[in-house]
Formats: C-alpha cells, structure tokens, sequence
C-alpha cells in the first residue's frame, strides 16, 4: 500500500512493504558485548547467580540476565519493555544470546533470589573495581539515601515513608560511589518506611571490607543523615577519616548566632568559619556561614533571626592540619553522588523495576547498577577523558541500526553509518576496544 506524506513542494506517497532481514536498531551494542567479553562478565555471572534449570529447555541463566541488561542498555525500564525487544530480530544475536526472554520468564527469574543470593549477587560491584588504580591518597567513599516512589504500593517492602513529595509509598534504598571513579560500590534496598541510618553502619562497614585489597578508602562523607554516632563510630574502627553533616540542632544553632568575633573570614568572598571543641577526641564541628547576597547558590539552611545568610555544620575526624576552610571544600564534591542517583533512576530504569518479592527487586536493580559500572569503563577502556551518561552512550554508540546477516557463511553486522567523518569516527572505536589498554584518547562520546 502506499501512504502520503507533505513535503515543502508536493504531496508524495511512500510505498509500504515488509523484509524478513534480520534488522536491529541496536547494532552498536556489538560493542558493549565485546567489551563485556573482555571483562569476562559471562563467568561472573554465572558465579554468582542461583539459577540451576534441570529442564533442557530452559535458557541459559546468564542469557536471561545479559538480554535484561542489554534491555536497560536499550532503554527499558519495565520487564514487559525488556521483552518487547524480541520483536528486534537481530538484537539477542548481538548481544550474543540464545533469545531475549519473556516477561513471565523474567518475572520467574527474579522471583528466586533471597537476601543471601542478593549479597552474593552485589559482589558484582567490588570486582567493577578490581581495575580502578591505586590512590595515594586513597579514594572518596560517598553514601547517601534516597527515596524509590511506587503509587500502587502493593509490592513486597513499599511502605509509607517521607519522600519530597511528602509520605508516599516507596523503598529507601542505601547507595555508596567511589567519587573519583564515578563508580557504584554497594547497594542496600529497604523498606519505605526505613530511618536514614538504619543499618548505615554495617553498610559502611561491609562497603569497605568488599572492596578490592588495592584500594584504600581515604575519606568518607555523608548528608546529616549519616552523622549518627555508630556511623562515625564504625569509620573510626575501621581506621577511616569522615566527613557527615551535622544536624542544625539547637545547639549548633547557638554557634550559628556567634558575634563577629567568633568568625574566621575567608578567601571566599562572603563565606566564613569558626570551628568549635567537642568532648569527643579527635573529632571537630565546623560551622560555615554564606552570605546570600555574595553567593546566592550557596547551600545550607536559613535561619529566621539571621536573614541574608545560609548556615552548614561538619563533623569530622580530620587532623587540625587540614584547616575548616579545607574540610569545607573536600565536602564540596560530596553531591556528586546525586548525579548517580539521577542517573540510575532515570536511565537505568531503578525508578521503575520492580516486581512482587523485595529480594528479586534488589536483584534487578544490582544488574541494572552493575550495567552503570560497565558503562563507566568502558568508557575509561576507549580513553574518554570525561563521563557521559547513558543517554549519550544510547544516541552516539548503542543506538546504531545495522543488518544481521551470514555473509559467506560468517556471522556479519553491517552497522549504518553514512558519511566520511562518522566512519572515520567508528574505525577509531573498533581497535581501540581491540587493542591493549593504553592511554590514547578517542574523540569524545559526548554530543
């Protein structure tokens, strides 16, 4: 049949038929298989999955795991959208599995795990980190807590709780990144109605301990809701410096309402500190005040009495060699960590994966965190400077059409790329995932 379109200068018609071609908008996800295959993620998961089918027809567990990542990488964020890619009739063949499986397959795939097989199933996250480099200095331990909304609220540990939205149904899963690898380290899921820091001690303490014997943890940081006693406390055993936001209690307030006196000016244009004794040893608050008026981005919080200015507090272990003013700025890069959240929230698909059991909940959102990790090095494996997000990754790599075919008996993907510039573009990606790791750049991923 034929179909008309407007054009600037006429109304022509465009014949519509169809191809039995295997097709696949998705062909640059030949990369990201390659790039897993050097990883050996194959072995790995099929190390830490519980999956033991005896039928002969069953799939391959890691097939089914490998298809569900390859759907987050295509942009699903249901298990329903996960299996509507079996309509892409090259996509399993390029992400190198036997078939993407169905939602009910997927739904039963979930439904096995336990808390014990999640926590065997987040080591997926300390060996993405076995090839970070060793820091002098150590690297920067972020936690932070947010809240995961679910209207309908039916499913297994949604439970009122407070969200920025007021009190919605949801889980209030515990994340931590390595700021200066932008990697994710641990994850927690847990009930809706979960305090901050429930838990956030033996979280720490079980971050630290899983990760890599080459990478030493320098700092720790945390928003007030970290700032409990045994949170500090466990830094402390474990040997570790932190760095929490103080809660703005009465107490701290008083400093806050110090006369001038009391204040250290800064180079900082409108900003100044007074750092205050505490009974503990070793252990300082450091309180900042930001003039408005001077720094109308600041943070903090604004209290009635003292208008045109914004107040923060920090507790911390650091030495007395490393200045308030120091302690400040080394807080500064703690909201980084909200960019993951976004961004796994909203790209990955964590806002929207769930299913009936909470285990098999937390069990896709560690695949879904495991498939950021992998994104990030590979990033770092083709030499890019900066890290983009998913979306980049989706429009300039992943999202490429391309045919699937046998030419000469060989299994070949033709991707769809016109022009010079972005061939040219391609043939730098393509031995540059093939060659030795080294530090050659590519051009940039970023659109």
């Amino acid at each position: 049949m034929r179909l008309q379109i407007d054009t600037k200068n006429a109304v022509p018609s465009i014949r519509i038929g169809f191809t039995d071609q295997r097709l696949t908008a998705h062909g640059g996800l030949i990369v990201w298989s390659h790039f897993l295959r050097q990883k050996k993620f194959r072995q790995q998961l099929r190390e830490v999955l519980p999956h033991d089918p005896t039928s002969p027809n069953a799939y391959d567990p890691t097939d089914v795991a490998l298809g569900y990542v390859g759907g987050i990488l295509c942009g699903a964020d249901k298990l329903s959208r996960v299996a509507w890619l079996q309509s892409d009739a090259a996509v399993a063949e390029v992400l190198g599995v036997e078939a993407i499986a169905s939602q009910s397959t997927l739904s039963r795939f979930f439904g096995v795990f336990t808390q014990k097989r999640c926590q065997v199933l987040g080591g997926l996250h300390s060996r993405a980190a076995d090839s970070l480099p060793t820091l002098r200095e150590g690297y920067t331990l972020d936690l932070d807590s947010w809240a995961l909304l679910h209207e309908d609220g039916h499913q297994a540990g949604v439970a009122v709780g407070y969200t920025r939205l007021g009190l919605k149904p949801c889980h209030r899963p515990l994340i931590a990144g390595l700021a200066e690898a932008k990697l994710i380290a641990n994850y927690w899921l847990r009930s809706g109605n979960t305090a901050c820091v429930n838990g956030a001690a033996e979280f720490l303490r079980q971050t630290v301990q899983s990760l890599p014997a080459h990478l030493r943890v320098g700092l720790v940081r945390g928003d007030s809701g970290f700032g409990d006693a045994s949170v500090q406390d466990t830094c402390e055993s474990l040997g570790l410096k932190f760095i929490f936001v103080a809660k703005l209690t009465q107490k701290v307030q008083s400093f806050c309402r110090h006369d001038e006196a009391a204040w250290q000016a800064s180079e900082v244009p409108g900003l100044a500190v007074q750092e205050v004794a505490l009974e503990r040893p070793g252990r300082r608050l450091v309180v900042i005040r930001q003039r408005v008026q001077d720094r109308p981005q600041a943070g903090g919080k604004t209290l009635l009495e003292l208008a045109g200015y914004r107040f923060q507090a920090l507790i911390t272990n650091l030495p007395s060699s490393v200045d308030a003013l120091t302690v400040w700025r080394r807080d500064n890069g703690r909201a980084d960590l909200e960019n993951r959240i976004k961004e796994l929230g909203g790209q990955f698909g964590i806002k929207r994966l769930c299913v009936e059991n909470f285990w098999g909940t937390e069990a896709l959102h560690h695949l879904a965190i495991a498939a950021y990790n992998l994104c990030v090095l590979l990033q770092r494996r083709l030499g890019q400077l900066e890290k983009c997000e998913l979306n980049t990754l989706r429009w300039r790599l992943f999202g490429r059409a391309a045919v699937w075919s046998r030419a000469g008996g060989k299994p070949t993907l033709k991707l769809a790329v016109r022009g010079a510039a972005h061939r040219h573009w391609w043939r730098e990606i393509l031995p540059k995932l093939t060659a030795p790791p080294n530090c050659h750049a590519v051009d940039s991923l970023q659109a």
